[in-house]
């Protein structure tokens, strides 16, 4: 029984393998001539569309020239012309102006009398007589003497000759090659090119490897036989077409390559022929591909089933054929994916790889000192602000559809100058470091540091010009950025702000100066294009600030660097500012850069300072010592690092060698000190500050040493907000979230409570007492009820506290989201990751 059975499953296999090699092999067949008519079919449509858009194309170009030459024949009109130079003078004129190349007069005879250019022969006269007379037109083809193809149109006109006779036609001329980059005819490296033949088989224009004067020449020479079809019967079909003015497609097969042509006549009055060629490869390839591995996945699955019974191989065989379904869908939504993460990273990698490279190097340099808390807080501060702005370009990246369709918002809200500078100046710092780079901030006539303005917006203007300066400028190139006001011409309440970014780098063209805010543009040399970006920045960049109603200026040139001006006329913040005044302290600035003493010193003496400064440590080691012998010292120094011949360092030692260390010496820079911090401390500094040098820098940094403030603390050490007692409502479907919310909050006192979802939330507030919560911070995408549903019911509540604060705290960022919470009945809006100070601003503004 086991032997028959063996038996009986080993025929069975067979014969299953025998039927299934005939069952595939015929399917191969089968498959493989639908994929050949496939590919026809497509091919046809494909250029029977494209012939009739090179058709409509050609009318309009001979319609545009025929109106050229109707001018003409209008602004010397032949019925009141008089043969002679003033007449041909004209007419060589009017050609000049149109473009033409060639002008004549087109005789009874059929002959020439060129009047410009030089003389042409024209071919088919028996066909031009008969346009002539049909229409009054004329489109024909010539020869120069050179063997230069024109093509030439022609308007009836009687215009007196040299001989004494009369014209029938005015004829213009210009190159044939015109006619072909006109109709891109030949797309150059494309797959797909065009020729225009007469009716006699002559090339009007040839394009791609032909080089016979008869295309019917090349049918005979270049054409294989093929689905047995020789080159006469191309040739014979092709013909018949012609002269019956009907289009003609076919496959042919030239040194071996399947190729697919349409035939079609390019005009209806023209007995030129329009000839368009495409590869069959092109399709062949992908289509047989898939053919070829649809076909091996069905023989594996095959052979695999035969091992199971007919009912599981029916039931596999269509799970297969599902299978194959949705892996077409998952590849063209790879294929999909795939390009967009290319565009993304192709776009995006050039404005989010300055922050990154700010907090990767901050964290090394942390994990390099993590037994220095100092030095660790200050990395992670460094690192606070970079991602900040890297979150603000992951905002961008979103936004990126609304660039393209003109629908961009701004998040305008109140900030301050001074922290968006302290905010470049530490993300722009480790990449002007690693290039050994010049870089300096000029800070003067500062009206109001606190502005109503989008920062993330103006962070992105800022980084893109930085980042680009310090890419294009070489190593121990110079980068400044000046900041000032004035005021507005839209009124008191605004504040005219100037932005200026000037570097030293390669420069540009005034070509490209030109075009350099349009998407994609980069300038054609060997620097640029070997230089990582993607052309978007600048792009970018001009549309925020038009969208901020502002203006941006370019002045450039190439070898001595650039010079970009963005001016804003912003919003002033109603900030109460305290008012900065300094004794009549007696202060010396010492820098290289005269612009920054001039700034700096502007500032000291608004805060009521008496400020000298100097470009060089030695001339201010004189003055120094010159005031010491007075005795009528400086109250304090500030010494820039970095300077020629003596630098910062060498100039404070031999301060302290000749005076002593009486006076307070502070070291100024825009860079990352933390190379030489102990090595300054060392040498008897008094401290650090950090440019850009904003007149509130220098009060905040300077008020300590007053008789009444002695022994204050410095701007920055803020009073933590106590809400001990407050109960707050906070609804967080995600754990960790609460867990994040819940360790930051309950410092400042507050009790939370948590609800998981909104219907949860307004379940739980309806229960408690009248008052009992001081707020409510309400996530926005829950499960069960969202947040907007949530404050709706919560406002619909009838009850006394039912107003209550309800803030937004989700991730839901952009400006849109925040208009929405508004709309709900919302008072405030919190994006995640939550920044801490914002947070805490805001629930200071509404929880008393």
């Amino acid at each position: 029984m086991d032997k028959k059975i063996r038996r009986f499953f080993k025929v069975s296999v067979i014969s299953m393998i025998v039927i299934c090699m005939i069952v595939f092999a015929w399917m191969t067949l089968y498959m493989s001539e639908k994929t050949q008519n496939t590919i026809a079919e497509v091919g046809d449509i494909y250029l029977s569309e494209m012939n009739l858009q090179l058709q409509q194309k050609f009318s309009s170009i001979i319609a545009l020239r025929m109106n050229q030459v109707e001018g003409i024949v209008v602004l010397t009109p032949p019925e009141s012309a008089s043969y002679g130079e003033e007449m041909l003078e004209s007419l060589r004129e009017s050609v000049k102006v149109r473009g033409f190349s060639y002008l004549g007069f087109y005789t009874e005879d059929g002959s020439l009398e060129t009047i410009y250019g030089e003389d042409v022969e024209m071919v088919n006269n028996d066909d031009v007589a008969n346009s002539l007379n049909q229409d009054g037109n004329i489109i024909a083809r010539g020869f120069k003497q050179d063997g230069d193809k024109v093509l030439l149109l022609g308007k009836q006109a009687s215009y007196p000759m040299e001989n004494g006779e009369w014209s029938s036609a005015l004829v213009a001329g210009i190159s044939m090659e015109y006619l072909n980059q006109a109709m891109y005819l030949d797309s150059g490296n494309g797959i797909v090119y065009s020729h225009i033949i007469d009716g006699d088989g002559s090339f009007i224009i040839r394009n791609a490897d032909a080089y016979r004067d008869s295309y019917f020449d090349r049918i005979k020479e270049e054409f294989d036989k093929l689905d047995g079809k020789d080159a006469e019967r191309y040739e014979q079909e092709l013909k018949d077409a012609m002269s019956k003015k009907e289009d003609y497609s076919t496959s042919i097969s030239v040194r071996g390559e399947r190729r697919q042509i349409y035939c079609s006549p390019i005009a209806e009055n023209s007995s030129w022929y329009l000839v368009t060629v495409m590869p069959n490869g092109v399709l062949e390839n992908s289509i047989t591909k898939l053919d070829t591995m649809r076909m091996g996945i069905i023989i594996s699955s095959s052979l695999v089933l035969l091992l199971a019974m007919a009912v599981v191989f029916l039931r596999y065989y269509e799970l297969s054929r599902e299978q194959m379904k949705e892996l077409t869908r998952a590849k063209q939504e790879a294929d999909r994916a795939n390009l967009a993460k290319s565009e993304f990273l192709s776009s995006m990698s050039h404005d989010i790889r300055t922050p990154m490279n700010a907090i990767i190097g901050m964290t090394e340099i942390a994990l390099k000192n993590i037994h220095d808390p100092v030095r660790v807080e200050d990395c992670l501060k460094k690192v606070k602000l970079s991602g900040k702005h890297l979150l603000g370009l992951i905002n961008d990246v979103l936004d990126m559809s609304k660039i393209e369709s003109g629908k961009l918002s701004l998040n305008v809200a109140p900030m301050s100058l001074k922290e968006t500078m302290d905010d470049i100046v530490n993300i722009i710092q480790p990449q002007v470091k690693a290039r050994g780079q010049y870089f300096d901030i000029f800070i003067r006539e500062i009206i109001a540091e606190e502005v109503y303005c989008d920062s993330v917006r103006l962070n992105q203007i800022l980084l893109n010009l930085l980042s680009n300066a310090v890419k294009f400028t070489p190593e121990m190139g110079r980068i400044d950025v000046h900041l000032y006001q004035e005021p507005s011409p839209k009124g008191e309440e605004y504040v005219r702000t100037h932005f200026m970014v000037e570097d030293t780098g390669i420069g540009m063209s005034e070509d490209f100066q030109k075009k350099i805010f349009e998407t994609f543009e980069r300038e054609n040399t060997e620097q640029v294009q070997n230089t990582v970006g993607t052309g978007l920045g600048m792009s970018i960049t001009k549309c925020i600030i038009d969208l901020m109603e502002g203006d941006i200026h370019v002045e450039s040139k190439q070898g001595e660097g650039s010079h970009f001006h963005v001016t804003l006329d912003l919003k002033k913040a109603e900030v109460e500012e305290e008012n900065m005044k300094l004794p009549g302290w007696n202060v010396l600035v010492v820098d290289d850069n005269d612009r920054l003493c001039a700034s700096a010193v502007s500032n000291l003496e608004e805060l009521g300072v008496n400020a000298d400064w100097t470009l060089s440590g030695e001339e201010a080691v004189k003055m120094i010592h010159e005031r010491h012998e007075k005795k009528d010292d400086y109250h304090f120094v500030l010494i820039d690092w970095k300077m020629p011949h003596m630098d910062g360092m060498q100039t404070i030692r031999e301060i302290h060698r000749q005076v002593g260390n009486e006076i307070p010496v502070f070291l100024i820079s825009a860079y990352d000190w933390s190379e030489i911090e102990d090595e300054a401390y060392a040498a008897g500094i008094e401290g650090f500050i950090s440019k850009p040098l904003f007149k509130s820098t220098l009060y905040y940094r300077l008020k300590q040493y007053m008789e009444e403030n002695a022994g204050t603390t410095s701007e920055g050490d803020g009073i933590e907000p106590d809400f001990t007692g407050k109960h707050v409502l906070l609804a967080e479907d995600i754990d960790l979230n609460w867990e994040i919310a819940e360790e930051i909050l309950s410092t400042t006192g507050l009790l939370l409570e948590r609800a998981v979802n909104g219907l949860e939330c307004v379940e739980i507030f309806e229960k408690s007492e009248p008052g009992f919560y001081a707020a409510i911070l309400m996530d926005i995408r829950m499960p069960v009820m969202n947040g907007y549903d949530a404050t709706k019911a919560i406002r619909a509540l009838n009850r006394p506290d039912s107003n209550l604060p309800i803030i937004a705290m989700t991730a839901d960022a952009f400006s849109d989201d925040a208009k929405r919470c508004f709309e709900y009945g919302m008072n405030a809006h919190i994006p995640k990751p939550l920044d801490i100070k914002e947070c805490m601003r805001t629930l200071h503004n509404f929880i008393k």
